[in-house]
């Protein structure tokens, strides 16, 4: 018996981490892809089940002091040309510009819009940097719980900006691969607002990348679906695959 307690007590101290650890690794299991470029296609699916489609070109650049990314909309006609650039940012907002084919300029969104919907999805523009621990506080231990028969890490979250429109998040990784599984979002009047789903990852020369992601709105039923196909990674890309100036190119 005096063994069997051991063995449990040794079982639950595996398992005993604390949040800002826990995010830390799930963190760096993700890095080391030095740059990604993809196709991928975002569906808009409505309260009534209705759906539209688009198709996008993405490409990313690892920086240690935040990625960098731009994104350029194929289709349909009536996006065809939009592009979105973000320069992450760890200690400070991120910078982000959008390009309007149709008026011909370039937007910079401001901090305290990034609360806002992305191009009519339930992503904001606030969702569409990486994730960075330093972007967040976190307290306590984080609790083991099961989803979907599989053990999880379960924690809070806070960002650190005072322009987010989160004021707090919670995720679920789990316990084993440390690979982010769900995260709920809770908006500025502590109301569930969102819960992010993360689908299909696998590994790209050695590196984790997610395939599918899952944006659900509570408050209005609606749902954006993100996939990402024909990924690859370490290209070669440059700074200047991402200067400002490839907006109105």
């Amino acid at each position: 018996m005096k063994k069997i307690l051991i063995m449990s007590l040794l079982s639950l101290s595996l398992y005993a981490m604390s949040n800002h650890d826990v995010a830390q690794k799930s963190d760096d299991i993700m890095n080391g892809f030095e740059d990604a470029k993809a196709d991928m296609f975002m569906t808009l699916i409505n309260a009534n089940g209705q759906e539209r489609e688009r198709k996008m070109k993405m490409i990313v650049l690892e920086k240690e002091n935040g990625d960098k990314s731009l994104m350029t909309f194929l289709s349909p006609a009536d996006v065809k040309g939009t592009k979105f650039l973000n320069y992450e940012h760890i200690k400070k907002d991120d910078d982000q510009w959008l390009y309007i084919p149709a008026l011909k300029r370039v937007k910079r969104i401001a901090s305290k819009n990034k609360s806002g919907s992305f191009m009519g999805s339930e992503f904001s523009y606030e969702d569409l940097s990486s994730f960075d621990v330093d972007k967040y506080s976190y307290e306590g231990e984080a609790e083991v719980v099961t989803l979907d028969g599989k053990k999880m890490y379960k924690g809070e979250r806070r960002p650190v900006t005072k322009n987010s429109g989160y004021t707090k998040q919670i995720s679920w990784i789990d316990a084993k691969s440390f690979l982010i599984q769900k995260v709920d979002y809770y908006d500025r009047k502590h109301e569930h607002l969102k819960t992010l789903k993360f689908y299909d990852y696998k590994k790209i020369s050695g590196v984790w990348r997610v395939g599918k992601m899952i944006m659900k709105n509570h408050q209005n039923d609606k749902k954006t679906v993100l996939i990402w196909k024909n990924e690859t990674v370490k290209n070669g890309l440059k700074e200047k695959n991402f200067h400002k100036r490839v907006l109105k190119k």
